[in-house]
């Protein structure tokens, strides 16, 4: 639906294909832009209410991903885990081993 606005910012088509980030930028801070073509409006753009945007910190995020089942958080003691456990020794070497499986063709 267009608004037309006295206090509404105008911009052109050609005007907004060249700034767009910089008229996105002023609609997520809460301004409206419309959008002219010819002297005719065309569109508007309105920011999304604050509930709608889909904007969660992060631990609200973790934590539904972690109710979901689809991560699991650890307690911090990752670091002496990696340092009691030596890195596995594998014979020969991994990029010799690829290299002659490519020259056999696998």
């Amino acid at each position: 639906m267009l608004r037309p606005d006295r206090f509404m910012k105008k911009v052109g088509i050609t005007e907004l294909r060249k700034k767009l980030s910089r008229y996105l930028a002023q609609v997520n801070r809460g301004e409206s832009i419309l959008v002219f073509n010819r002297n005719q409006p065309v569109a508007q753009f309105t920011p999304l209410p604050k509930a709608s945007r889909g904007v969660t910190s992060a631990a609200a995020r973790l934590a539904r991903l972690e109710r979901k089942g689809l991560i699991r958080r650890g307690n911090g003691e990752s670091g002496l885990w990696l340092v009691k456990r030596r890195p596995v020794k594998v014979p020969g070497s991994v990029l010799q081993n690829l290299l002659d499986e490519r020259r056999r063709g696998r």
